[in-house]
């Protein structure tokens, strides 16, 4: 029985091991051609885009822990199943419970690893990553910006690019609303961010243009300028500035920040639903590991040997079943029907009793 156990301990480790690899590489690759972007045309320091790719990977691996320990399961159990170890193992009178004992002993200890990361390390690095993001909107707005909408981080004014090449603008529209009838509005060929050092704002020098500006007396009537060069400053809206960073939002507290905001807003009669979701979901998605081997280790034995990618196959879809699961949850938890808290674990519920009703169907077999 020991040797049977560690057997099967070292072959759950060797793919997990192997499907955290191909997952987390699956994940990082998506990312890195965004984070490429940022440097290549966008000319960001590439020293803050290293930064956001390390802060990147522990949100990562929340996602693929979970995922590996499932594929692991089906894919050694699939194979035990497939070669007739199992109907070995069953024939030497051993019972499959005590066979997934040290399984999920595992499963636990990568969850209660799991609460480390999604209540420490993973909302100090979202932190870190605003900040970051919020400082490449400072230092560099161009990358910060999106061409084809409305921009409306600079306090005063709405902004609409045709097209962004690092830092050179075409097809600049710009209006600054005067009151409830009248808009400023500024139209330029070309245009280039200046950043001012040490300010909570952002010059822009647009190139080639005209300006409409109402007549204050009679807004139905404007005045019309030309200009070759015209140089606007633009204030950053608070949100954008680093004086915004002290505010976190829920993803980025841990759990007494959560506490304690809800304490402190209870004061005031303030519902959190948000926050109350965001509590229960950190907890409810670290025990997804779990919850997969109690559902993994029936599965692979049902679905006997095949091909690893008709393993991950099933993994993904029982995976995309679980977020699916996890949003209708979040949805009912934020509009407030019956206890938000409740909600957050019904993934976990739902899941861990269809594995159990299949692991008892496959003792009983």
């Amino acid at each position: 029985m020991k040797i049977l156990r560690n057997y099967i301990i070292k072959e759950i480790i060797v793919m997990f091991v192997f499907s955290l690899i191909i997952f987390t590489f699956t994940l990082v690759v998506g990312n890195i051609i965004k984070l490429a972007e940022l440097v290549i045309n966008k000319g960001v320091d590439i020293r803050l885009v290293g930064k956001l790719f390390l802060y990147l990977i522990p949100f990562l691996l929340s996602y693929t822990i979970p995922m590996s320990i499932l594929a692991s399961a089906l894919l050694v159990f699939g194979r035990l199943s497939g070669d007739n170890e199992i109907v070995a193992i069953r024939s030497s009178g051993i019972n499959i419970y005590r066979l997934s004992f040290p399984l999920l002993v595992i499963g636990l200890l990568f969850s209660l690893l799991s609460i480390v990361l999604n209540n420490d390390l993973i909302p100090r690095m979202h932190f870190e990553s605003r900040k970051i993001i919020k400082n490449i909107g400072i230092k560099t707005p161009a990358a910060y910006l999106e061409p084809g909408v409305f921009i409306k981080s600079f306090k005063g004014y709405i902004i609409f690019i045709h097209g962004i090449d690092k830092n050179k603008l075409k097809g600049v529209r710009i209006y600054q609303p005067q009151d409830e009838h009248s808009t400023r509005t500024i139209i330029a060929e070309r245009g280039e961010f200046i950043t001012l050092d040490n300010q909570n704002a952002i010059k822009l020098k647009l190139i080639n243009g005209t300006s409409d500006e109402p007549n204050p007396k009679n807004p139905i009537n404007f005045y019309k300028l030309n200009f070759k060069t015209y140089y606007l400053t633009l204030n950053i809206d608070e949100s954008m500035a680093p004086s915004g960073y002290t505010d976190k939002k829920s993803k980025e507290m841990n759990f007494q920040e959560i506490k304690n905001e809800i304490d402190r807003l209870g004061k005031y009669h303030v519902d959190t639903p948000s926050l109350i979701t965001e509590f229960h979901r950190k907890i409810s998605i670290s025990f997804a590991s779990i919850v997969f081997i109690i559902i993994g280790i029936p599965l692979g034995i049902f679905t006997r040997r095949g091909e690893k990618t008709i393993q991950f196959a099933i993994a993904l879809g029982v995976i995309v079943v679980y977020y699916i699961l996890m949003a209708a949850s979040i949805a009912l938890s934020l509009k407030g029907i019956w206890n938000p808290g409740f909600w957050m674990y019904m993934p976990n519920i739902i899941i861990g009793a269809v594995g159990i009703v299949l692991l008892r169907k496959t003792i009983e077999s």
